[in-house]
């Protein structure tokens, strides 16, 4: 029995999801071990590309290393915080609002990805880059993420006041300036975080990497995703507004639709369902 009082799914799948998710990976496991042959470690350590060397210095190894867990790891977590644990499970909302756990946790993972993003270009300033058409992609894309990625944190800066129902402020009257930075913040975020997997995946070709490493990045990628269809779906994505100051109609906020698809807004009309799942109750 689901007794939360946002109406939202349950926070961990079930056992028949489960036993499902663990069909899944021993299909992948199988088909895995078919493609690799007898030896499946050896196949692994393997470079991507049959025929051609796995080439990288240690300089650019550090710098693939830093952007994929910036770009990877830490970002993705960033993003799956800000998005469904506004609420968290044990919060007594309405009793209690304002929950900063998620913006902290946000703020303390973006940041520390921009700054490995950072560090990661310091590495290969200097290197002069190839001109093949692999090299020149991962360089694109990868340039196209750090401007991204820069235009975020202007955006956090420039984001406007706060405000409260006892002062005036950006967020709390939902300015112009605050639904700008909204739906700009929103849609930069995921397309730098589909842009960073274009550089991953090119970079990861360019230097012919060993295949556990797709492997292994392409495994947690799909985890990642399946952790935010599942919260989704169940209704854990509560809008910001709503997270801070309740859903009192006296509130502004309240009175207009959330910036961004799938948001829920408490006491609106639940949205439809996922597949193979119920909407949440509003």
């Amino acid at each position: 029995m689901n007794n939360d009082p946002l109406g939202r799914g349950p926070l961990l799948p079930g056992p028949g999801v489960l036993a499902g998710a663990g069909a899944v990976v021993l299909v992948a496991l199988a088909l895995v071990a078919w493609v690799a042959g007898a030896d499946a470690l050896a196949w692994l350590q393997q470079p991507m590309v049959d025929g051609r060397p796995h080439r990288i210095d240690m300089i650019q190894a550090w710098h693939a290393r830093a952007m994929v867990l910036a770009w990877a790891v830490m970002i993705p977590l960033g993003i799956l915080a800000a998005r469904f644990f506004k609420v968290t499970p044990r919060q007594a909302w309405p009793a209690a609002l304002d929950n900063k756990w998620w913006w902290h946790g946000h703020l303390a993972l973006q940041i520390g990805g921009v700054l490995l993003t950072a560090g990661a270009v310091a590495l290969v300033w200097q290197v002069s880059g190839s001109d093949a058409g692999l090299a020149r992609l991962h360089r694109v894309s990868a340039w196209a993420t750090c401007a991204l990625a820069a235009l975020q944190v202007l955006g956090g800066v420039l984001r406007g006041s706060k405000g409260s129902p006892d002062e005036s402020g950006d967020h709390y009257d939902m300015t112009g300036r605050r639904i700008v930075f909204e739906a700009a913040h929103k849609l930069a975020g995921y397309l730098a975080l589909a842009v960073a997997a274009v550089a991953i995946v090119t970079g990861l070709l360019h230097v012919n990497a060993p295949r556990w490493m797709p492997v292994l990045i392409g495994a947690w990628s799909l985890a990642w995703a399946g952790a935010f269809a599942w919260l989704q779906c169940r209704g854990w994505c509560i809008d910001t507004y709503q997270a801070i100051w309740g859903a009192d109609p006296r509130h502004p906020g309240n009175r207009r639709p959330p910036v961004g698809p799938g948001i829920r807004q408490l006491g609106a009309p639940p949205g439809p369902a996922c597949p193979g799942g119920t909407p949440p109750a509003a």
